[in-house]
């Protein structure tokens, strides 16, 4: 079972369905009779505050940052070939968003990956552009928090590995 302690004020963690967020405090609450330990996070991208019981942080899929050695597997995944199936676009933009919701940052490259084939041709929808757009950036915000670095020069930064791979 995890503790409190686990997560302490300022540190970054990933919330699978929001990306990456700031712990802001574990407080207790009351709810519904029961004590309750509270992970506060705030994203700052949604303007969004989020509490979560401690208990059940790890079933919600709340992680810390990941290591920059997941990173860097991510980076080489980017570097891969685009692996696009031959299915229909709605079953593939269903599982394009279960990877991104994953919170796994290797899932999240792969759909990078794969669909930044098709950025800046005429042939791409809009549908394909924002999801792509989500996981790039999900992506982003990650290495930028491992990098200690901002969005915007970790968003370069993925844009030159795909551009040179």
């Amino acid at each position: 079972m995890p503790k409190a302690t686990t997560y302490k004020t300022g540190d970054f963690v990933v919330y699978p369905t929001h990306g990456v967020g700031t712990v802001i405090g574990v407080e207790e609450q009351e709810i519904a009779g029961l004590t309750l330990d509270l992970v506060v996070i705030t994203f700052d991208r949604d303007r969004m505050t989020l509490r979560v019981p401690v208990e059940k942080a790890p079933a919600s899929g709340l992680r810390k940052l990941s290591s920059k050695k997941i990173m860097e597997d991510a980076m080489q995944t980017l570097r891969g070939r685009a692996r696009v199936k031959r299915t229909m676009w709605s079953r593939r933009a269903q599982e394009y968003e279960a990877k991104i919701n994953s919170g796994d940052p290797i899932s999240i490259a792969e759909v990078v990956r794969d669909l930044h084939r098709n950025v800046g041709q005429p042939d791409q929808s809009f549908s394909e552009r924002q999801i792509y757009e989500a996981a790039r950036d999900r992506l982003a915000a990650e290495l930028a928090a491992v990098d200690k670095t901002d969005v915007e020069a970790a968003t370069e930064k993925l844009e030159t590995v795909l551009t040179t791979s």
